[in-house]
């Protein structure tokens, strides 16, 4: 489907190209959808969809048979109209959108670069990753630029708030590469640091003590593969979960590796565990450099010190990801912004 399915036309006339500079100036815009079989999700049950998009963006959206009439501030108008264009297409290859991926595809008609992540003449996303479960799509800009890193760098950091996709993304690119055979292992990894609390005394064996801390490798893990075949590929080594200082001594070849939480490595552990890269492998940084929680106080973080001391070497990527970014519920966005805002307390 392209975008010669559609046709939009404005009852507004622009008397220049000047004008268009005038975010304030107000027009009205009718979409014609020539394929309407998506229609019914497109709006939404009672029109949520269309409401969430007027809510965020400030339009008003009518709707009756296939056509949309939107009216609003010219720049508003232009983004409603993008967005509802290439939901209207993600639909059509198949793919679910729920109030999130609304919410990302909002997001992201302010980004100049968008054109390039949806291909509109093909019938999927130019960037994907394919898992048993699912395929993962990028929500963002940023998003994209990750996945392509995933595909192409041989050591990936991802830097940024919670709810950007950093470590989810991670794991669903390691699964899809397990699924073809492209590499042998996933292993993945975190510092076993305790967010600014005492847990005390855990009881049990080893991986009793340490799987608290590895929780959300573990849901990344579920959301991508049928537990079934999880829990045989734990058992069978082909997937391992385990705590960074576990990697000392090893090299990871033809293995998958990601390291969760990295803000809360020392320069030491950091050292370790990148020398423990091995042939044929890939392995993949993610934290968030403002959420260092390395006991005493006074350690410089070695997720930091690595990326100032790597960024620009050959075969290492660094995707930045800021709270524009977020994927999770808008308000966990607003809230990100909240705590790192100019007002945010020391």
């Amino acid at each position: 489907m392209t975008r010669k399915a559609h046709s939009a036309e404005s009852s507004a006339a622009i008397a220049h190209p000047e004008d268009r500079r005038d975010h304030g100036r107000r027009t009205r815009v009718e979409v014609k959808f020539e394929e309407q079989t998506v229609l019914g999700a497109l709006f939404g049950e009672f029109d949520a969809n269309l409401v969430q998009i007027e809510n965020r963006l400030g339009v008003y959206i009518g709707a009756r048979g296939n056509k949309v009439v939107i009216e609003g501030a010219e720049d508003d108008v232009a983004r409603t109209r993008d967005v509802l264009l290439k939901l209207h297409d993600k639909l059509l290859a198949g793919e679910e959108m729920d109030a999130g991926a609304i919410e990302a595809l909002i997001a992201m008609s302010s980004e100049p670069t968008l054109d390039g992540i949806i291909d509109t003449t093909a019938e999927l996303p130019s960037v994907m990753i394919r898992t048993r479960k699912k395929t993962i799509v990028p929500r963002t800009a940023k998003q994209a630029e990750y996945m392509r890193l995933l595909a192409s760098r041989d050591v990936i950091f991802a830097l940024g708030p919670a709810g950007t996709g950093k470590t989810y993304v991670a794991v669903a690119q390691a699964v899809s590469q397990l699924i073809t055979g492209s590499v042998q292992r996933l292993i993945l990894s975190r510092p076993a640091v305790e967010a600014g609390e005492k847990l005390g005394f855990l009881p049990g064996d080893m991986k009793e003590k340490v799987d608290p801390y590895l929780r959300p490798l573990y849901d990344a893990l579920f959301d991508c593969m049928p537990p079934e075949q999880v829990e045989r590929r734990l058992a069978s080594g082909e997937i391992e979960i385990a705590p960074i200082a576990f990697m000392r001594g090893r090299t990871l070849a033809d293995a998958f590796v990601i390291l969760d939480e990295a803000q809360n490595t020392t320069k030491e552990q950091m050292k370790m565990f990148l020398t423990r890269f091995g042939q044929n492998s890939r392995m993949v940084v993610c934290g968030d450099p403002r959420q260092v929680d390395i006991p005493g106080g006074d350690r410089m973080s070695g997720l930091a010190d690595a990326v100032a001391r790597l960024e620009g070497v050959d075969g290492i990527g660094v995707t930045r990801f800021t709270t524009a970014d977020v994927v999770r519920h808008p308000i966990v966005g607003r809230i990100v912004e909240a705590y790192e805002g100019e007002n945010a307390l020391p």
